[in-house]
Parts: C-alpha cells; structure tokens; sequence
C-alpha cells in the first residue's frame, strides 16, 4: 500500500514569455528555487497555474518540464482535468508514463453535475488509469463533490487515493476523514484553502496545495512542520501571518494575478498570463502590489524568516479591536 501524499505541495504559476508562450527557461529556475526552499511537492496545471488557458499540448509539456527539473528530488501531482473523461484518461495516462505521484482532477467544469454524475465521472476515470488519483473539490469553478461521494469513490475505487479540498469547509474535511480513515490508510487529505491552513492540518489534513507557497514557501514549510511538531501555538502565529498576505493576493479579481504579484515582490517575473487585463485592473493590480510589497518586506526582514512579530501583533490588536466593538 502506497504511503499517502504529505507536505506542503505547490500549485505552481506557469511562467510565460511576452509572446505569451510559456517560459521554459524561467519555469525550471523558478522549480529550483521553490525545492531549494522547503517545498514537499510540485503541482504544476493546478488552478493557480491557470490550466484551462492553455492547449492539451501545453499542458502536458508544462508536467514533462516540471518533471524533468524536479529529477526525482520531490513528488509531483499533476492537474489533468480536460474537457470529458475520455481526454482525462489520455491526459492521466500521459502524466503517469513521465512519472507522476499522482494526478489531480476536477469534477466535469461549465455544466452543472448532480452528485450521482459527478460519482459516475470519477468513477469511470478511475477504472480506467494506470496512475493513482486524487479528487479535486474547488465549488468556485466545477461541480461540488460531497462528502458522501468521496466515501464511495475512497470505498469503491483503490486508484482514488486522496482528496484536494478548496472549499474552505472545515466541518466537510472532518466528516472526510472520520469516515476515509479508519478504511483507508493510504488515503491523503490535502486543503487548498490557505486562510484554513493550519485548523485543516489540526484537524488531520495530511497537507496542503496552497497558492501562497510559491511566494513564501518557507513559511507554508513553517506552518505544517509546526503542527506536525505539535506546536500549534506557533503554527497559528504563523498563520496569523499567511492570512493577511493569502488576504491581499486572493482579492485581485483576476485570480491568479495577486500570486503573480507576489511572486514579483520576490524577485520573479513570471509574465503577465492569459488574460486580457483592463486599464482600472491594472490600476488594482499595481495598488494591490504595493501592500504585497509591504507584507512581504516585513517577511523577509523578519529575524527568523517567517516569523514576523510586528506583523502578528498588528493582526491580534486588530482582531481585539473587533472582538471589543461587538
């Protein structure tokens, strides 16, 4: 029985070159650079990689590059939602003959499944790969997956071998787990929800793919090894810290363009994406930076890095603040 996926994986920003074709170059020094600082995995064709603006052909060269830069040193899941089941299983097919862990998928995006449609998708995928395969549940762009689904699909199919949640829902991860885990083992919960970081991981989140580490992977390293250590009273000071920065990237209307600026205030740019952007977007974008800025400044200058005291306590004065005018 395969050990379940842990750690910190990155849903990594494609890089993409002024033509507007993604930059090779630039991806490999930028996959370096993320291992070198702590992450426990790559995720490349997640939706912060903005899959769904590139071809099937780009896709399955943007995982073949990954793979070959990350040369073994961590796992890679890889997203290969398409567009019906039939290029799934090509596309899952394809990425587990290059050597993924595992491959992510969503359920059926545009048209609105039932849970039973949405059961039948996954399970037909399953039935037919030779890769292992975690669901992904993001309800802001694909048909939802229930808790009760994910129990079938854990219980039915052993290729299933965990979850992506991004919905944020702590209560759903919960009623996931008592019920995963006392029949599956192998299975793996991982939260996509950054601002939920370390009550998911409390909570028995086996880790995260969360946005925010491809701009300060060292402190999503910080939150998991906390908790994993038991030190929860760090892990929240930490994540007391992520949230105001996860607050900031995740506000620009046109996800994922607040991680690009943050990737920026880190000394990588990653390109301008896909999508058309505004003149009052740009305008947004360039005020959203400079808080990016701000916040990252005061990570970076922090004496331990990730551990921000200014920043903490300006949160909880705040959050007291609140707590006062109820």
């Amino acid at each position: 029985m395969p050990t379940p996926i842990t750690g910190i994986l990155t849903p990594n920003i494609t890089p993409v070159d002024r033509d507007g074709r993604v930059d090779e170059d630039t991806l490999r020094r930028y996959v370096d650079w993320l291992i070198e600082k702590g992450v426990d995995g790559l995720y490349p064709n997640g939706s912060t990689g903005e899959f769904i603006r590139f071809t099937a052909e780009e896709r399955r060269r943007i995982v073949e590059v990954v793979i070959d830069q990350t040369a073994g040193r961590v796992p890679v899941l890889a997203g290969a939602a398409e567009a019906n089941a039939k290029e799934t299983i090509a596309a899952c097919e394809a990425y587990g003959a290059m050597g993924v862990r595992a491959v992510a998928i969503v359920a059926p995006f545009y048209y609105r499944l039932s849970d039973q449609g949405v059961y039948a998708y996954f399970r037909e995928i399953a039935e037919a790969v030779s890769v292992d395969v975690t669901l992904y549940n993001i309800p802001l762009f694909a048909s939802p997956i229930s808790v009760d689904t994910v129990v079938r699909l854990a219980s039915e199919c052993p290729r299933v071998v965990g979850i992506k949640d991004s919905s944020g829902d702590l209560p759903n991860m919960m009623r996931m787990i008592s019920q995963i885990r006392p029949i599956r083992d192998d299975f793996c919960f991982l939260t996509g929800w950054d601002a939920a970081l370390v009550p998911m991981l409390v909570v028995g989140a086996n880790g995260g793919t969360n946005a925010t580490s491809g701009v300060v992977p060292e402190l999503t390293r910080a939150i998991h090894r906390s908790v994993v250590a038991g030190d929860i009273d760090q892990a929240m000071k930490l994540q007391y810290q992520l949230l105001p920065l996860f607050d900031a990237m995740i506000s620009i209307s046109e996800f994922p363009e607040g991680f690009r600026a943050g990737a920026r205030s880190r000394g990588w740019d990653l390109g301008p994406g896909r999508v058309p952007i505004s003149d009052r977007q740009k305008e947004a974008i360039a005020e959203a930076q400079r808080q990016i800025d701000d916040l990252l400044r005061e990570f970076v200058d922090a004496p331990t890095p990730g551990v921000s005291n200014r920043v903490i306590e300006k949160i909880v004065q705040q959050v007291m603040s609140q707590l006062k005018s109820q």
